[in-house]
This record gives structure tokens, C-alpha cells and sequence, in this order.
């Protein structure tokens, strides 16, 4: 089988050619023009960043890939889903807040914002998992399946639950509705914190299953009523509910690799890794560490799964940055990602996607 092909520039610029116009040399060189974006919607996936948190990737970045795909004719909106976790991005409000406070707007990107699951998270898409171990219908942001064309534009970094965050952390769990990162992350239904709650009934308001009742002022889950739509989650004005966040590392890998056929699957799709700022933890994070490894440069490649590996093996190169987490823990595994997160193994998302015909390991790095 011929490898997949994985385009690579470093992060060194001249005068004659600054960072973004390397970008730009990039995708172009990896064959971007080969999709057909005339008048296509085109969504570009980004982690737009927890507040709090300066690791993730500059807008600047992101107007490069929008100035692209508006040259080759198409429509470009930037997107990500709101959190299951309580934070600056749980509602699509509070969402295009932190957007725009770490310079996601119209006037720096040159396009619009759009929040795909909607208002509360609960805008999603049913897509059926058709080799699906362990996930039979997915649950998806609307706006990103309405999409005609899908751009991944990832900050490659580590990850406390799956070793990395690349590509196929971007596609599969980043465009899980509420109730789909749910469905990764959990292997139960939410429950209610009894001291947080103060029994105003907005949750068993708009359960639509009647699994929620208030008694003693205090709302409670009937677990076999409850289909984990994570609404009651998104409307409680004290964040009580609670995801049950019991999920094994390696099935929530698996299932990553599930959403992430399911967002892909029969569309245009194109891949695009920046690593640098190599912090340790997710851009979810209301904070970011000491890069673990010095910036390596940008990567952008058809196949998500080849991309992603590329990128584990060029930081696996790096020397530790001094004073890092890396440092501090060691190489024990010989492996970055794990020696910084022990209880991760990021191979299982890469042999798991293999195994759903989402790409290859093998790869061949073409430097430009």
C-alpha cells in the first residue's frame, strides 16, 4: 500500500516570506486546490482556547486558511462545539466570548464564528457509526455536518486523557454535541451535586424524558429514564450536574476514532497540525505549562491518521525543554506523551482509526 503523504515546513522565516505565507506555501503544496470549494460551506475546526490559556493557536493562523479557501471560491466559517465541562465555553453565548476575547472575530479571520451544537449544546446530528464497536449513532454539531467541505486546523499538543491532541482528538471529540462528548467521555449518566443544587426545576423542565424530579428542593436523576441528551446539563444555572466521567482512556480513544468516521465520512476533508507551543494538557484548560519540547514547525497532510503520527514521532525527536513537566517525569516509556501522562496510550486512537479505514501510519514526510 503506498504510504500517505505528509507535507512539513519548520517554523523559520525570512524576508522574503514570513510564517503565515509559509502556511500558505504549505497547504498549497499538499494539494488543498484538489477540493472543489466553488460556493462550498467549508468548515474549518479550531480549538478557539479555554480563557486563561495562551498556548492556543493565534487567529492569525486561521486567517491564512480562510484567505485559502476563499480564493478557491468557497464559503469558510471557523466552528468548535461547546464543553461538556464548566468553563468559559459551555453555551454558545459564553462560547463566541472567549472567541472573540482571544481574537477569534469576523475582522481578524475573515470570517464568521459559528458554535455548531448550538445555544446549549443539544443542536446535533444523528449519524450512524456503521463499523462502530462502541458508538452506533454519533451526535454531532449541526453546523459542521451541514457543512459541504471539512477543514481540521489543529494546535498539536499533549493530552491528560489521550496522550496527544491532534486531528483526530480535533474532529472526534471536538465536534461531539454536549451529549456526544458524553457518550466519549462517560460510561454512565450525569448526576446532580446536592450541594450545588437549589431545586429551581430548570433541568426537569426541559428533560424531555421525565427522568428528573425535585423533591426536598433538590432535583434527582432517575438513571433508567435518562438517555444522556446532557440538556440538564446545559441549562443548569449552578453547573449541579455532573457528567459521570468514568469512560477508560482507551475506550474513550476508540470512540474518538468512531466520531471521528462519522464527522468525515463521505466529504472532502483536508488536515492541518501546527506544533508548537507543545504544552503538556489541552488548550481546554483555563492555563497552559512550559512547552514540553521545543516548537518543530507545521504539517498538513489528506490523512488525519498519518498527520497525527508524524507529529508524535517529530515531538518523540525533540530534546525536553528545560524546567518542563517532561523533565520533571522523565523518560521512562521513551515515549513524550506518555511519560507526561502515564495512564495514556495515544497508539490506541491511531490503531483503532486504522482499523476504520481512516488513514494509514505510514506515511512519507515531504519538507518544503
Amino acid at each position: 500500500m503506498e504510504k500517505s503523504k505528509v507535507y512539513f515546513t519548520n517554523m523559520h522565516a525570512t524576508g522574503e516570506e514570513n510564517l503565515q505565507q509559509k502556511l500558505k506555501r504549505l497547504i498549497k503544496t499538499a494539494g488543498i486546490d484538489q477540493i472543489d470549494f466553488d460556493n462550498k460551506y467549508t468548515a474549518i475546526k479550531i480549538h478557539f482556547g479555554e480563557p486563561g490559556n495562551l498556548a492556543y493557536l493565534r487567529p492569525n493562523y486561521a486567517k491564512t486558511v480562510v484567505d485559502v479557501v476563499k480564493e478557491l471560491g468557497g464559503k469558510p466559517f471557523l466552528t468548535d462545539c461547546n464543553t461538556l465541562y464548566v468553563g468559559g465555553r459551555k453555551n454558545a453565548l459564553d462560547h463566541l466570548d472567549s472567541a472573540y476575547v482571544n481574537g477569534f472575530s469576523p475582522f481578524s479571520t475573515g470570517c464568521h464564528v459559528i458554535i455548531a451544537d448550538g445555544l446549549k449544546g443539544t443542536d446535533e446530528v444523528l449519524v450512524p457509526v456503521d463499523s462502530g464497536e462502541y458508538v452506533k449513532e454519533a451526535k454531532i454539531g449541526h453546523a459542521i455536518m451541514d457543512a459541504d467541505v471539512f477543514i481540521t486546523l489543529s494546535h498539536f499538543k499533549g493530552h491528560e486523557l489521550t496522550g496527544f491532541g491532534g486531528a483526530l482528538k480535533n474532529i472526534g471529540m471536538g465536534c461531539g454535541s454536549r451529549a456526544g462528548k458524553m457518550e466519549m467521555h462517560s460510561n454512565g449518566k450525569p448526576n446532580v451535586s446536592s450541594s450545588l443544587c437549589i431545586g429551581c426545576g430548570i433541568c426537569a423542565n426541559n428533560c424531555a424524558h421525565d427522568a428528573i424530579t425535585i423533591t426536598d428542593h433538590k432535583a434527582n436523576i432517575d438513571h433508567s429514564k435518562c438517555v444522556g441528551c446532557g440538556r440538564c446539563i446545559g441549562v443548569c444555572p449552578m453547573d449541579a450536574v455532573k457528567a459521570a466521567w468514568d469512560e477508560s482512556n482507551d475506550i474513550l480513544n476508540k470512540k474518538i476514532a468512531e466520531y471521528t468516521w462519522a464527522v468525515l465520512n463521505g466529504r472532502p476533508n483536508f488536515h492541518i497540525n501546527l506544533v508548537i507551543d507543545v504544552s503538556p494538557y489541552c488548550d481546554c484548560h483555563s492555563e497552559n505549562d512550559v512547552p514540553i519540547v521545543p516548537d518543530v514547525g507545521m504539517f498538513a497532510s489528506f490523512d488525519p491518521v498519518a498527520l497525527d503520527v508524524a507529529c508524535a514521532d517529530a515531538v518523540n525527536r525533540q530534546p525536553t525543554i528545560s524546567g518542563s513537566l517532561l523533565e520533571k517525569n522523565g523518560h521512562e516509556h521513551h515515549d513524550h506523551f506518555i511519560d507526561v501522562s502515564p495512564e495514556t496510550d495515544w497508539k490506541v486512537a491511531i490503531e483503532h482509526a486504522v482499523k476504520l479505514n481512516l488513514g494509514s501510519k505510514d506515511y512519507e514526510l515531504i519538507t518544503i
